[in-house]
């Protein structure tokens, strides 16, 4: 499909896209990639991602507003059911699919979800990415291609690494391929729908994984109580809580004498900084809210 760079309704192309798979194929470092910019958090460990956050794409020729979903995952727990709908539901809204999946990883449980929703969703078109092709041998590689186009609920499959931009020009000409025709939806200084307190919220909620382990990540949630401007110093000030579900895991996160939460707080400072591009003076509180994951209503309160 041959693109130009007017933005007339009959030669320029835009649509909304999915991005979906198993939790840690990579599916937020791909967005930061294709973006450009840092506004997806990103961790080692599996479900990180709680939101669904829309990335914008700009090309010649072509708009691609990406949502970043949740990893699908099997689960009996409330919290993580909700979050699997997300994902799941996104499909239901778009115009093209994106399937990421870990190269790495023959056979992950999980993605037998995803693989009958986006078989339902045909002939809506889909694209996989192979994701961290530079951690796979040549012949595992071509085995795994096989494996995904004898499902044939694919349009295209492009091996990709996200983490070293392999391939990734290819994959967005490859998705760019299937849009309808249609104006942009956003301007072309727009990266993300998402407001700064979310984003800000969510560099913290990184930092907390970052640092913490076993339950704690997944305790967490993280909400802005300030966000203002001291002109007479040019800076923002932030006052967030980390909130948490039992008072041990407030101990684990605040630290001997604070130092986790002074930790987590100067890398997020430093991440924010760059995110606003102006001086930030950052406070953190961690609160119990206790077992909120396993409450509705403590659940939205928290924004999920």
């Amino acid at each position: 499909m041959n693109f130009s760079s007017s933005n007339t309704q009959d030669d320029f192309h835009s649509g909304f896209a999915a991005i979906t798979g198993a939790p840690n194929a990579g599916k937020s470092t791909l967005l930061n990639a294709m973006i450009g910019e840092k506004i997806s958090i990103t961790s080692p460990k599996p479900q990180t991602t709680r939101n669904r956050i829309a990335g914008i794409v700009h090309g010649t020729g072509y708009q691609i507003v990406f949502l970043d979903t949740p990893g699908v995952h099997k689960s009996d727990k409330l919290f993580n059911r909700k979050i699997v709908d997300v994902a799941l539901s996104a499909m239901d809204e778009v115009d093209l699919i994106l399937m990421i999946a870990d190269a790495s990883d023959p056979s992950p449980a999980s993605e037998s979800l995803l693989v009958d929703k986006i078989g339902e969703k045909k002939p809506l078109p889909a694209v996989l990415a192979l994701n961290k092709v530079d951690l796979v041998d040549k012949p595992l590689l071509l085995e795994q291609i096989q494996k995904w186009a004898a499902l044939d609920i694919f349009s295209e499959i492009v091996p990709i690494s996200a983490k070293t931009g392999l391939q990734v020009p290819q994959l967005m000409a490859a998705m760019a391929g299937h849009l309808p025709p249609g104006p942009p939806y956003y301007p072309e200084d727009a990266l993300t729908d998402a407001p700064e307190r979310f984003i800000v919220a969510e560099m913290i909620r990184e930092k907390v994984f970052a640092h913490t382990g076993q339950e704690i990540p997944y305790s967490t949630a993280v909400t802005i109580e300030r966000f203002a401007g001291d002109e007479k110093k040019d800076m923002v000030r932030i006052h967030a809580a980390i909130h948490v579900e039992r008072d041990s895991q407030k101990g684990i996160v605040i630290g001997n004498r604070g130092r986790m939460l002074k930790t987590i707080g100067s890398e997020a400072r430093k991440d924010i900084e760059s995110l606003l591009g102006t001086r930030v003076f950052l406070e953190l509180f961690v609160r119990v809210e206790k077992d909120w994951s396993k409450k509705p209503g403590s659940i939205r309160k928290l924004g999920y």
